[in-house]
């Protein structure tokens, strides 16, 4: 069976920050992620997850990979990250592409990602943790972003070629973007290191929008998929009623 993980960023965003840790244990959530680890106290956050007893499973890396010329500062950025992760015993790291570069042509851009994805690799081996990248849709949400297809993040996650660098498959962003979603899963799942999940339109629970989430779990399942599925949404109503809905899936 997956595991459900809560992103404490958009499902709960009404108390202070290390306070949502507890309430997702509370809700009966496996684990918990967040975004950016930059200008959060680190210090409350592990000592919270510890306290509740659930781990952290996943924050955002960070660094532009579409740019050659800042190659180096992407490195150092997701290395950092890597330490951090060890620090805080987070097992992922979400890796996003960033804009697509004006002047560039894909081709480099896409050069760019996998020399950069390349570089870091035996730090994220060596230190345990999967880079997680993410495409993200740009029709509704990140227009001027690189990496829109799952299609394309498998291609580079191939050409990089190590079992720690894997797809964040965000079932919303995928619906945007190209739809087709079960089979998308069903014939990549080994590419696939963590999932994203809310509804289409307004990124809102499973179950307010056009998506059959019953069927979409169903699959998930039967793939023998047994890592984390992350709750990462706006609630429309009483987040621990949305979350509540999602563990009964």
């Amino acid at each position: 069976m997956p595991n459900i993980s809560i992103c404490i960023e958009m499902v709960y965003d009404d108390e202070p920050f290390h306070e949502r840790i507890t309430r997702a244990a509370e809700a009966g959530a496996d684990a918990v992620e967040f975004w950016d680890w930059r200008g959060k106290d680190l210090d409350k956050i592990e000592n919270a997850a510890a306290a509740a007893n659930i781990p952290i499973v996943s924050c955002v890396a960070g660094g532009t990979l579409t740019d050659p010329s800042a190659a180096g500062d992407a490195v150092e950025t997701i290395r950092e990250s890597i330490e951090t992760a060890v620090t805080l015993g987070v097992p992922s790291l979400i890796v996003t592409t960033g804009p697509d570069q004006d002047g560039l042509d894909r081709t480099t851009q896409r050069d760019s990602i996998v020399d950069i994805l390349s570089r870091v690799t035996p730090d994220a081996e060596a230190a345990g943790v999967t880079l997680v990248l993410e495409p993200l849709n740009t029709a509704v949400d990140h227009p001027e972003h690189y990496l829109e297809t799952s299609e394309e993040g498998y291609e580079i996650i191939d050409t990089v070629g190590s079992p720690n660098i894997r797809l964040l498959y965000d079932i919303y962003h995928q619906q945007i973007s190209e739809g087709n979603i079960i089979q998308n899963i069903t014939e990549n799942v080994d590419s696939i290191g963590h999932f994203h999940v809310a509804d289409v339109p307004g990124r809102h629970e499973p179950g307010t929008g056009e998506l059959d989430y019953k069927n979409i779990f169903e699959a998930i399942e039967e793939t023998g998929y047994d890592g984390y599925v992350g709750c990462e949404f706006s609630p429309t109503g009483d987040a621990d009623e949305a979350i509540a809905a999602v563990l009964n899936w």
